[in-house]
């Protein structure tokens, strides 16, 4: 029902002149007359109706802009909440070799008499045990002499805090000028080689890393360049239909160099953002294998003169002071820019971090800590020190 609906109508029979006044045209120098007959409405008894004008609702206003600030916390308490997961799962991955560093340390101060030569000898040999190398621990253990005896520590409390506290800011000072950043093309595809012997994870890693990257919003696409080893381009296949990435394939045994072409023209004429290349991984001092590497780098700088960006060097975690080992021959070899140290969640050997960048000046750029896709992670060496050495800090 119209609110004029409540209104009796009252016909007035009286005409009523009107002026108008808005614009019009005048005739004969007189200005325009309109005569209109005008209805009178009359309410009815007992049938007023309340009128509510609008009024400018300004808590509108206000929740609007609570919205906005609370979205804004929200978005800021994602971020947090990432960070804090980040680091719970780094804390989880290192748990065995965190296990091992704490059983080991407090192995080692229970023995403790006095600050002698004996004292500084059972420290190597700790050092060593933890897998950070014989050349870091010696070198470690002669830096520790002059510190415990410039810091006058004698009681065990005292000595600990000194030996430990060297560790953490040895271990930090060795990535001062280490560039653990990933590298991307200004423009065109940023190519990715992954290097490493057969076994360490790279198929698995190259995976995890397209996941990772598409989330990221890039756009990615796959070669399969490990031709040789059984299974290695359907694994990869696999991966990039799981993660809704296209994969460039060859046929079995086909020229690696020949399906990296391929990758990269795939890459280009597809605008990607990232190619990442999965390589042979035979015996890492295999010359032939070596000389495969050099040919496909030719190839991608022949399109892309400023690629590759980055040569990813994979190492397993588990195969402690051997994957140094790899690391030096594969370093002599290619250049390789950083590292990936996987499955460190299934190893108590992840001291091996610390001879990788004391001896071999290499960033760890990732790592691995677990089976599932997105069970990779940045590599940032403080929360490393901190999860590693934290708990000896409090004891």
């Amino acid at each position: 029902m119209g609110l004029f609906d409540f209104f009796k109508k009252k016909p007035v029979e009286d005409i009523v002149e009107i002026e108008v006044l808005y614009p019009s045209s005048w005739e004969n120098g007189m200005p325009p007359v309109k005569v209109v007959v005008v209805e009178v409405l009359q309410p009815m008894p007992g049938k007023a109706v309340d009128i509510i004008l609008p009024i400018r609702n300004t808590t509108e206003t206000e929740t609007e802009t609570e919205t906005e600030t609370e979205t804004e916390t929200e978005t800021e308490t994602e971020t947090e909440t990432e960070t804090e997961n980040a680091s719970q799962k780094l804390d989880s991955g290192l748990s065995k070799t965190k296990k091992t560093w704490s059983e080991r340390w407090n192995a080692f101060m229970a023995n403790f008499r006095s600050v002698d030569e004996d004292f500084f000898d059972d420290l190597e040999e700790t050092l060593i045990g933890a897998d950070v190398g014989a050349q870091t621990a010696i070198q470690i253990t002669e830096e520790l002499r002059d510190e415990v005896k410039l810091q006058n520590a004698k009681s065990k409390q005292e000595v600990s805090a000194v030996i430990v506290d060297k560790l953490v800011s040895l271990y930090r000072s060795q990535g001062i000028d280490e560039d653990a950043s990933m590298h991307f093309a200004p423009q065109g595809p940023t190519v990715i080689l992954l290097v490493g012997v057969n076994g360490v994870g790279k198929t698995t890693t190259i995976g995890k890393l397209s996941a990772y990257y598409k989330n990221a919003g890039k756009k990615v696409v796959l070669a399969a360049a490990d031709t040789f080893r059984a299974g290695a381009t359907e694994q990869l296949v696999a991966w990039g239909e799981r993660n809704g990435v296209p994969v460039v394939t060859g046929t079995a045994k086909a020229d690696p160099a020949s399906v990296v072409f391929d990758g990269v023209k795939t890459a280009i004429d597809t605008q990607a953002d990232i190619l990442f290349v999965d390589t042979a991984g035979r015996l890492q001092n295999n010359v032939n294998l070596m000389q495969e590497l050099a040919k496909m780098k030719r190839i991608i700088t022949r399109e892309l003169p400023n690629e590759p960006q980055e040569v990813l060097l994979a190492l397993d975690a588990t195969t402690g002071q051997n994957a140094v080992q790899q690391a030096k021959l594969f370093k002599d070899s290619t250049d390789v820019t950083g590292i990936i140290l996987t499955k460190l969640d299934g190893t108590a050997k992840g001291g091996i971090i610390l001879p990788i960048r004391n001896e071999l000046h290499l960033p760890v750029k990732w790592v691995g800590l677990g089976e599932n896709v997105t069970d990779i992670q940045p590599f940032e060496a403080n929360d490393f020190a901190k999860s590693l050495f934290g708990s000896l800090l409090t004891e």
